[in-house]
């Protein structure tokens, strides 16, 4: 590689990681109190997220796995014809 593309390629990247650096650098510094406002503010779609898809999921699996031991323990259960 050329020293010119080298160089253009190191200034590139330096200039993207100061563009992304930029609003870390403005923040108060009270990393805190920005992890609470984000949790409180995402609570309300966690729980909507939890109650209609993983609750339902997890009835049906259970749901599934019950008749599915009803079903074997009545195979086991059931008299056999002898032959």
């Amino acid at each position: 590689m050329t020293s010119k593309k080298i160089l253009r390629i190191l200034l590139l990247s330096t200039a993207l990681a100061l563009a992304l650096c930029v609003p870390a650098l403005a923040a108060n510094s009270d990393v805190s109190s920005v992890i609470q406002d984000t949790w409180t503010a995402a609570a309300g779609q966690i729980k909507t997220v939890v109650n209609t898809v993983v609750f339902p999921a997890l009835a049906l699996i259970l749901t599934v796995a019950f008749f599915g031991k009803v079903a074997l323990a009545y195979f086991d259960c059931a008299p056999v014809a002898a032959m």
